[in-house]
């Protein structure tokens, strides 16, 4: 079909306009600043920032449990993070490639949505991906500050980070950098030391465990590589300093001994190049930390300079539940100590009557007693003594035998009235997976080397009492720990 001139250039001029903006569409599809790595940060920031709605920024600020994080809810609201919470698991003894195939659909269904950020996974691998089956359960933090040993906290962190890589998690809610100054606290057992310094040396070895080295000025938020997670310094701030112990209660303490005792950690966190840090549900002076603009905003973020991500979270530990999978108890390592010519009489609760009748046959007797597992509030406790039978257990042998208490729990607990019937008392603390660590230092394959990263207080009616404290009598002070040598030196 015909047209006038004046037409022709109309269309041709309609084509140049439709080729020229279809150009600029496909441009704009291939290439996305926010997606670009070469790109400074803050450019790739202000870009994804500038392009997000009122809602994909709720979104990418809520964080929820897995239970709830279906497909669907991910794409609808943007959901920018999931975690695992005590025992959240995808399945009962989920393997490594559950949990990859679990988070792997849920990073699928944010990507799908109209910016692609993915999700981050977080969980509390706080002394190994306990949450895991079959991972290693490390020593707790409590045990791990009477090692005074920062290379060896660093390789935990590395493995740590290793095997929640395996099953697909990038981020984990540790260290806890916590500076406990009472150990009725019932999370006591997440803090390295009463000592800040303690803290401080084992925060800044942890830290490029789990993140890997830094490539960057210091200061920088970084994960090295594949094999590194995302941490989180928690708990912002003074959070082992709550009154009588009890769980984000109040800390009442002047500005300056709050900066001198329970800050410090956080600006080694920092420099290390933490990714994250979680504030504390505890109040400082009455005043909530996540209402705290001059804590959170003027110190942490304009005087320390952190720039990365802040979270909240809490649960419940669970007791009796079978997510460690392959472990060695503390009787099964003896078992398999000692000699197999050796009698091992087993009793959970031991008759004195019994032990007389047949005490010739007995060498010696080793008396395993503790607390009862517990998790954050549960764990708050103003007594501190040790759970029954294990008093009755404890006099009951050692009136008898020549007998080790090997106490495990996660901070002191009042031993006093049984001193004089032990010959001899091991904290254990909460040792984990590997019961061997325990029965290699009773029989003397290695030496006794841990100092007390806590003070022992010879009765609750002295706490708190802390290293350095003007009135300082306590049953153990703060350091002290008997120094064996193997058994293969003596002779």
């Amino acid at each position: 079909m015909g047209c006038s001139p004046a037409a022709a250039r109309a269309a041709r001029l309609l084509l140049i306009v439709l080729v020229v903006a279809a150009g600029t569409s496909v441009a704009g599809a291939t290439y996305v600043r926010y997606k670009d790595p070469k790109q400074p940060i803050q450019a790739r920031v202000t870009d994804l920032l500038g392009r997000m709605t009122l809602e994909e920024k709720i979104g990418q600020m809520t964080q929820i449990e897995r239970a709830n994080a279906s497909t669907a809810v991910i794409e609808k609201y943007f959901v920018g993070s999931v975690l695992s919470g005590g025992g959240s698991v995808p399945s009962e003894k989920a393997s490594a490639a559950t949990w990859q195939e679990m988070i792997t659909k849920m990073q699928k269904a944010a990507l799908s949505t109209r910016l692609g950020i993915p999700i981050i996974y977080g969980i509390d691998a706080v002394h190994g991906n306990n949450n895991a089956y079959n991972a290693t359960i490390f020593p707790h933090n409590v045990g791990l500050g009477a090692t005074r040993d920062p290379d060896l906290v660093k390789l935990i962190g590395r493995a740590t980070a290793l095997e929640a890589r395996a099953t697909g998690i990038a981020y984990t809610f540790a260290p806890c950098v916590a500076v406990c100054r009472d150990p009725r606290w019932g999370r006591c057992y997440e803090s390295f030391s009463e000592d800040t310094k303690l803290v401080q040396l084992m925060t800044a070895a942890v830290i490029p465990g789990l993140q890997g080295a830094a490539r960057h000025p210091t200061g920088i938020p970084i994960v090295a590589g594949p094999k590194n997670v995302a941490g989180c310094a928690k708990h912002f701030v003074g959070d082992g300093g709550t009154r009588n112990g009890i769980n984000e209660n109040n800390t009442v303490l002047s500005f300056h001994d709050l900066m001198r005792i329970h800050m410090p950690p956080y600006y080694d966190a920092v420099i290390k190049g933490i990714a994250s840090v979680m504030i504390s549900y505890s109040s400082w002076n009455g005043v909530k930390m996540h209402e705290n603009k001059y804590l959170i905003t003027q110190i942490l973020k304009d005087k320390m300079r952190f720039r990365c991500g802040g979270w909240t979270k809490s649960w419940q530990g669970q007791s009796g539940n079978d997510f460690t999978g392959q472990g060695t108890t503390i009787l099964e390592a003896i078992k398999s100590a000692v000699d197999k010519k050796t009698v091992i009489d087993y009793s959970e609760h031991p008759d004195k009557g019994s032990i007389s009748k047949n005490l010739d046959e007995y060498d010696y007797g080793v008396v395993v007693v503790g607390e009862q597992p517990y998790a954050e509030t549960a764990g708050d406790n103003q007594n501190l003594t040790i759970p029954g039978p294990g008093p009755e257990v404890i006099r009951k042998v050692c009136e008898l035998v020549k007998c080790v208490v090997v106490l495990v729990s996660g901070r002191p607990l009042v031993v006093e009235p049984y001193l004089d019937t032990m010959d001899a008392l091991v904290a254990a603390w909460l040792p984990g997976t590997e019961g061997h660590g325990v029965a290699d230092v009773l029989f003397g394959d290695y030496g006794f080397s841990g100092k007390l990263p806590r003070t022992w207080v010879r009765s609750v009616d002295q706490l708190p009492m802390n290293y350095g404290d003007k009135l300082y009598d306590p049953l153990f002070p703060f350091g002290f720990g008997l120094t064996t040598k193997p058994a293969a030196d003596r002779s």
